[in-house]
């Protein structure tokens, strides 16, 4: 009975032991994480200041939404041009010559570029011969054609040969308009050889330069209005009853930082957002200084009513 008792008692300490071995260490919670690797340092800073945005309500701050600051309406844009052009030759061609450069002001109407159109004044000095030359056919066949008129009033020619001067009169008067339309359709195709601004503006791209050929569809140059401009923001939605078209607003941009620009409300978006609950407010600014550029970030104001 004495070794059964001692027999299980050797088993029991032999169990205990074991399972002490088996136990893992228990980890040490104030040990510091190892340091990140440098290449991946600046994505988990910045995934760190995106987290660091949430509110504590546990949603995310918009800063495309403007706030409210002592009954201020604040927010943030960017001015866009209301109007960019891309120009494009109207027939193919080589550039001959070019008025302009990156960064030009130009106003309506301006020359941007002049295509190569030697071959097509040539074309319409002929066609401007030929032009002479039916004209004189036409004056022949109506001299013509008038003499036959006393001559069949008096039954002295056959009907026959009136209708054939008839006839001779009106292909001259045919031939006559033809010439005339080559002429004018050479003309227009020359004048078409310069290409002008539809707009005022500033030529934001150049596309193009001396002896470049052009296509049909080649852009040569992109040209953005820069007065007036136009700013957008959102506003949240319990001022949709607040603003209206014609109400001033006040901007501020870095590069002129003691300078206030004026400008108005010119849209006032009928739909709300629902993901930001917001809507979208339209200003306009005249910039006629030019001191405003499109791309630019600036700080809005507006009185909250």
């Amino acid at each position: 009975m004495k070794r059964s008792i001692l027999a299980l008692t050797l088993v029991a300490l032999f169990a205990s032991v074991g399972c002490k071995k088996a136990t893992p260490a228990a980890t040490d919670t104030n040990k510091p994480a190892p340091e990140l690797p440098k290449d991946v340092q600046s994505v988990a800073a910045a995934a760190t200041s995106a987290g660091a945005t949430q509110n504590s309500a546990g949603g995310t701050q918009s800063t495309g939404v403007a706030t409210e600051t002592n009954g201020v309406v604040v927010a943030t844009g960017e001015f866009v041009s209301p109007v960019r052009s891309e120009l494009a030759v109207k027939t193919p061609g080589r550039v001959a010559k070019m008025y302009v450069d990156e960064g030009s002001h130009v106003s309506k109407g301006q020359p941007i570029l002049e295509l190569e159109t030697d071959y097509l004044r040539l074309n319409l000095d002929r066609a401007n011969a030929d032009t002479a030359r039916a004209k004189a056919a036409e004056d022949d066949a109506r001299r013509d054609l008038d003499r036959k008129k006393d001559l069949i009033a008096k039954d002295s020619i056959p009907r026959a040969t009136y209708d054939r001067s008839q006839s001779a009169y009106d292909q001259a008067v045919a031939m006559r308009q033809s010439t005339v339309a080559q002429a004018a359709l050479l003309r227009q195709q020359i004048n078409d050889g310069t290409l002008r601004s539809p707009i005022d503006g500033v030529v934001a791209e150049k596309r193009a330069d001396v002896g470049e050929r052009l296509g049909d569809n080649s852009v040569a140059a992109v040209i953005v209005q820069i007065s007036p401009l136009k700013l957008r923001f959102k506003v949240p939605e319990r001022y949709l009853a607040s603003v209206h078209v014609g109400d001033s607003v006040k901007a501020t941009v870095d590069p002129y930082p003691n300078e206030t620009f004026a400008g108005r409300v010119s849209t006032v978006g009928g739909v709300v957002d629902s993901a930001t609950r917001s809507f979208l407010v339209e200003t306009e600014f005249a910039n006629r200084d030019g001191k405003l550029k499109p791309g630019l970030f600036a700080r809005v104001e507006m009185n909250a009513r």
